[in-house]
């Protein structure tokens, strides 16, 4: 099996920092692609519908509270784009209003928490190989 290509939607450079880092503590083989922002979130989601030869994520991790477009617009766009509607999506946020969970959860969305002590990154690095090793984990 390959390396575990995981998307990261995320503008906090020090949670992909620990998230590479749990990764790497793995000893698993994978690819991270980060994106930084919302635009470019929906970008590459308008780009995979133009080049469909390119290799997919087997995971995106998305911060739900985003510059320029949030997370759940995105998750709609991946949810609409015929490409990507099979990639597993993660939500992740420091803290998700009454609205925002509602709307999650009406989505069926698999969201949680951002980590906030290195156990819990591991555990969430562990859940996305996990998810892209089709091995069904919880956490």
């Amino acid at each position: 099996m390959g390396p575990a290509k995981i998307l990261v939607v995320e503008d906090n450079p020090a949670d992909i920092h620990i998230l590479r880092r749990s990764l790497v503590d793995l000893g698993e083989d994978f690819y991270l692609e980060v994106l930084s922002d919302g635009e470019r979130a929906l970008e590459f989601v308008f780009d995979q519908r133009k080049n469909r030869h390119d290799a997919q994520p087997c995971v995106i991790l998305l911060d739900l509270h985003l510059p320029k477009h949030n997370g759940i617009q995105v998750l709609r766009a991946i949810r609409e784009e015929p490409v990507l509607s099979h990639v597993k999506v993660v939500l992740v946020t420091g803290l998700a209003s009454p609205q925002e969970a509602a709307e999650l959860n009406h989505m069926e969305a698999d969201w949680r928490l951002k980590p906030a002590s290195l156990s819990e990154f591991s555990e969430l690095a562990a859940y996305l190989i996990a998810l892209c090793r089709g091995i069904h984990a919880a956490i």
